[in-house]
């Protein structure tokens, strides 16, 4: 019996991980494309995140995240202090992913 509330435990947490890296938050058949100044770059767990004001309808400044992948996989690109020297403040980037289903000022890279 042991051995099979060990099974299951893993399983589920097995489950929980694999749910956690999908794609359905995010529309992958119509592409968003958006430009704009990074104010904010995060290296955090789960996932990096990069912020910016990108200029939209009638001027209005909108504030987007941007999800990147997890610190381990970026650490591969290069170390925490490069990437947040390259998203400095005030540099301007241009994104073309995917953008939330919700229609909220966010995307997956």
């Amino acid at each position: 019996m042991r051995v099979l509330n060990a099974l299951a435990g893993i399983m589920l947490a097995a489950a929980a991980l694999l749910g956690h890296h999908s794609t359905a938050p995010y529309d992958l058949i119509h592409g968003t494309i958006i430009e704009g100044a990074v104010t904010r770059f995060d290296w955090e767990n789960p996932h990096a995140h990069i912020s910016l004001d990108v200029t939209g309808e009638e001027n209005a400044t909108e504030h987007w995240r941007i999800e990147l992948g997890n610190p381990g996989q970026l650490r591969r690109l290069a170390q925490p202090s490069q990437l947040r020297r390259f998203f400095g403040r005030s540099r301007r980037i241009r994104v073309d992913k995917a953008l939330a289903n919700n229609k909220h000022f966010q995307m997956s890279l």
